[in-house]
């Protein structure tokens, strides 16, 4: 099994995540924000990566410090479960429609993180999450887990349907991209021997 843990204790948060990209889709997530546990767990079921994420932030402040300690964390708890990426498929692309909004994933597990988000949203917040967030957790994720991530919404008018549509695009993209390749099983997927660096 290929599972990654990390705990992350600063001033500002108290973090700790568990994944198994060879799972089943199990999650039991904490983060004391409502809709980005709701997200999280889209992703973990979409996915098929098992995620444990626990998390105990100054939400007193606002937000901003638990959101993006989680983002952190899980890309940390990724990269560690990915090892030297031997085997994966390393590419991955998804579409998700949720009702009448599209959204579009495209990552590649390079270990050159660069995120392109390609998403607006009319309100400012879903339920207590600030949805400017959204944006700076996917960030979060891909810098620590080594992620080239492009994100889309293709066309949508509900908020809570773009960015559910966009996570379970993201969730379906990274399964792909995390699964053992047969044919290639003991091999880095690059010409370089190695990914990132």
């Amino acid at each position: 099994m290929r599972t990654g843990s990390i705990s992350r204790k600063t001033a500002e948060t108290d973090v700790s995540v568990t994944v198994n990209l060879d799972g089943n889709g199990v999650y039991d997530v904490d983060t004391g924000i409502g809709f980005l546990d709701h997200m999280i767990e889209q992703l973990s079921r979409h996915s098929l990566i098992d995620l444990t994420v626990r998390i105990k932030g100054d939400l007193h402040i606002d937000g901003h410090h638990t959101t993006e300690d989680c983002g952190i964390a899980i890309g940390q708890a990724i990269a560690a479960a990915l090892g030297d990426k031997r085997g994966i498929t390393r590419y991955g692309t998804a579409y998700a429609p949720m009702d009448e909004a599209l959204a579009r994933v495209s990552l590649d597990i390079s270990g050159r993180p660069v995120l392109v988000w390609k998403a607006a949203f009319t309100q400012a917040q879903l339920g207590s999450m600030d949805t400017e967030m959204f944006e700076h957790w996917f960030q979060s994720v891909a810098q620590n887990a080594g992620i080239t991530l492009h994100v889309e919404c293709l066309y949508g008018s509900n908020n809570h349907h773009i960015i559910e549509g966009i996570y379970k695009a993201f969730a379906r993209a990274l399964r792909e991209a995390v699964a053992i390749d047969p044919r290639k099983a003991d091999a880095i997927p690059s010409t370089k021997g190695q990914l990132g660096g």
